[in-house]
């Protein structure tokens, strides 16, 4: 049974393909053989090139930052260049309790979860809210900050690339967040 099948589809099949080639068009058609032009190669993107804003950012190696009373930080996009030394000036300017709303900028290296890092964070309160256990993943951090004090920190970020920076006392890393981006 499978066979009758199989024939009769396989002659409609070759019938629909043969269809069309015998009638005569009066239109052309170029095609153009590129196997031998010569083509620019793509520059490379920059890092960070697809972040909104990016392209009005200047590029420093003085970030000053304040934390807020409404969980945010005044800035949440920077540029610096790679393997330059930065100067990170950061100031919880809020009003509230140190034990309400402490703030604190910790620089994670690329591609780490943030949303996991934040989360265990909740539960190192020991360690200032950098968990113990995800150390490697941060590049430098101020300390944990109670209204109207600061912290100045000097790092340098390695690689051209986008770092995440984020606040990590209980549940502020969902709107403390921003990113610095370093270029080549």
């Amino acid at each position: 049974m499978k066979k009758l099948f199989f024939v009769p589809a396989a002659a409609a099949m070759m019938f629909l393909a043969s269809c069309g080639g015998g009638s005569e068009s009066n239109e052309t058609t170029s095609t153009t053989d590129t196997s031998t032009a010569t083509e620019a190669p793509e520059a490379a993107e920059a890092p960070g090139a697809d972040i909104p804003g990016i392209d009005t950012v200047s590029v420093t190696d003085v970030i000053k930052l304040d934390g807020m009373d409404d969980m945010k930080y005044d800035k949440t996009l920077f540029k610096v260049k790679a393997g330059q030394k930065i100067t990170l000036d950061f100031k919880n300017i809020g009003k509230l309790p140190a034990a309400a709303m402490s703030h604190n900028v910790v620089i994670l290296k690329p591609g780490t979860d943030v949303q996991a890092f934040g989360t265990a964070a909740i539960s190192a309160a020991a360690t200032e809210h950098i968990p113990p256990t995800m150390t490697d993943d941060v590049i430098a951090h101020t300390k944990l900050l109670g209204p109207g004090a600061s912290d100045q920190i000097t790092f340098t970020l390695p690689d051209a690339g986008v770092y995440d920076f984020v606040c990590t006392f209980p549940g502020h890393f969902g709107t403390m967040h921003g990113k610095i981006v370093a270029e080549p």
